[in-house]
Parts: C-alpha cells; sequence; structure tokens
C-alpha cells in the first residue's frame, strides 16, 4: 500500500455523488472542494443552508466541477435528519459515498455532553441508516470522521451512550470514540448481511478548523477564546492536508473495508494519511455491539440483518 498518497492520484469522479455533512466550512468543506475538482456532485447537507449557499457559489466560482446541492441537516434533530434524507433522496438516483464529516466540540452545561453524543454521533447513525438504500444501490461507501481523541473517551456496555458527568472535553473524546465503535460494528454487520455498502474511519489529526478554534475553549473566558482562535487557526496542519485522511478513507481501494485512516506524524498529529490502529476500547467488540444496538434504539432505526 502506498503511503505517500494524494489526491492527485485519484482518477475522474465523473457522475458519481457525494453526501458531505458539515461541508460548509473546515474540514467539510475542503473534502467537497477535493470531491468536486475530482468531478463528483457534492450534497452539502448543512445547518445552516444561507452559508451553505454562499459557500456553493464561492466554490463554483473559484474552480471547476458540478454545482453543490444544498440541503438543510439538523443532526441534533432526528425529524431534520429525516427529512434531509428524504430530500435527498429525492434528488438522486443513488448515493455513492456519505462521509459523516458535521460536529460540535467541547460543549458546556448540564446538557452539553448529551448534545455532543446527539450530533456528532445518534445523528449521523439516523441518517446513515435512513440513506442505506440509496448506497446499496450504487455499492457505495461510507467514511466516519472521527478524532484522535477517541482516546480520552470512556463508555460501557451497561450504558454506551451515558457521558453523564463527564466533563465537556471528555464528553467529546466519548462521542468520538462512539463513531469508531459504531463504524467497526457496521462493518461487521455489513459484511455478515452481504451487504454491498462498506463503512471506514478516518481522522484529521490537529488541523486548523472552525471546530479547532472554538470547541476547546467553549465556555472558558476571553482570553482563553482568543488563544483558542489563534491556535485553532494559524497552529496544526492547514485544513486541506486535514482532509487528505478522510478523501483517502473514501477513495482509495486499498483501504479495506472497516479501515482507519490518519496522519503518519508524531502522535498522529500531522503527516501523510496512513492507516492507523484505535484505542484499545474502540476495539471492544463487546461494548461496540452494546453501544450499536442502544444507538439504533435512540434513533428509531433499523439495520439489515
Amino acid at each position: 500500500m502506498a503511503e505517500h498518497w494524494s489526491i492527485d492520484a485519484v482518477s475522474s469522479l465523473d457522475g458519481l455523488t457525494a453526501v458531505v455533512t458539515g461541508s460548509s466550512s473546515g474540514l467539510g468543506l475542503e473534502t467537497t472542494r477535493a470531491l468536486r475538482a475530482k468531478g463528483a456532485t457534492v450534497i452539502m447537507a448543512c445547518r445552516n443552508p444561507s452559508k451553505a449557499e454562499a459557500v456553493a457559489t464561492e466554490l463554483q466560482s473559484s474552480g471547476p466541477g458540478p454545482k453543490p446541492v444544498i440541503v438543510e441537516l439538523e443532526l441534533e434533530d432526528l425529524g431534520s435528519v429525516a427529512e434531509a434524507a428524504a430530500t435527498i433522496h429525492s434528488t438522486t438516483d443513488g448515493i455513492d459515498l456519505l462521509v459523516n464529516n458535521a460536529g460540535v466540540m467541547a460543549l458546556s452545561g448540564p446538557d452539553g455532553g448529551r448534545r455532543q453524543m446527539a450530533v456528532n454521533h445518534l445523528g449521523h447513525v439516523a441518517l446513515t441508516a435512513d440513506l442505506l438504500g440509496s448506497l446499496e444501490s450504487t455499492g457505495g461507501r461510507i467514511v466516519v470522521v472521527s478524532s484522535n481523541m477517541h482516546r480520552q473517551g470512556r463508555l460501557s456496555a451497561s450504558a454506551p451512550l451515558d457521558v453523564t458527568g463527564q466533563s465537556p472535553q471528555a464528553a467529546y473524546g466519548s462521542s468520538k470514540l462512539a463513531n469508531l465503535l459504531f463504524c467497526f460494528e457496521a462493518d461487521r454487520r455489513l459484511r455478515a448481511s452481504g451487504s454491498s455498502v462498506s463503512i471506514r474511519a478516518a481522522h484529521p489529526g490537529w488541523s486548523r478548523s472552525e471546530l479547532a478554534a472554538k470547541g476547546p475553549v467553549e465556555g472558558r473566558g476571553e482570553l482563553s477564546k482568543r488563544l483558542g482562535a489563534f491556535a485553532g487557526r494559524h497552529l496544526g496542519q492547514r485544513t486541506a492536508r486535514g482532509a487528505l485522511p478522510t478523501l483517502r478513507a473514501a477513495l482509495d481501494p486499498a483501504i479495506p473495508a472497516g479501515g482507519y485512516v490518519g496522519p503518519d506524524g508524531l502522535m498522529e498529529l500531522w503527516g501523510d494519511p496512513v492507516p492507523v490502529s484505535a484505542s484499545k476500547l474502540a476495539v471492544d467488540r463487546g461494548l461496540a455491539a452494546a453501544l450499536f444496538d442502544a444507538s439504533l434504539l435512540a434513533v428509531g432505526a433499523t439495520w439489515p440483518r
């Protein structure tokens, strides 16, 4: 497997349709930009349609590629997820790629942990389940964007979605751990059911993004917010480079189903996108099965047997 992977090596994506959540900024925007440049039609599933429309206009004026399609999606609202899925079904004959990218980080307040789990994990579970039929028709790929902070996550098989009492940062890590547990269990179940759909995971390392600028200092003082904004926008690797693990997981046939891609540099903070390993907890099959079933129950979804 070539380790120095480049998007330049990817052949034309003309005629393919990709859905990217959270695609109006940060890593989602750079993922969208790269997919469009290769010819894919990207459905930008975003919570703020007006912002997404402005971004889509900028994309069209700055480079080649099909016109993006805007779909409103509020992952915290399961009704919105269902409406978004219905809209996507009505606008395309099939989906070749689903990138579950959107997320929130370190939300403060008594409900912050639950909201992070809802946006980062459960909303994407519901969307994935709703779009499985469209992905099945094309033999499509799903990419789950996690984080190396999943190593800070703590979940239990007895209550796999419970982040009660966890700090905002720890709850974020737990939501990213849930992403990986779901991905690895979904891979096993897709294989067992004989599905043509495959799933992989990726993490961007330390990359410049709106999430990196705002998340770590959520709820803190003005000085912390300014320092956090500077670090998030100027330190770490370029956002376009941070999107490469997602793009490799999505497009490289050498990455096997159930694979996990991240940067190859120090502590996986930056570098070329390569296969990486997850934490011991993330590959716990008992915990993965418990979380998978609890997640489907929480969003009222079903999965092919």
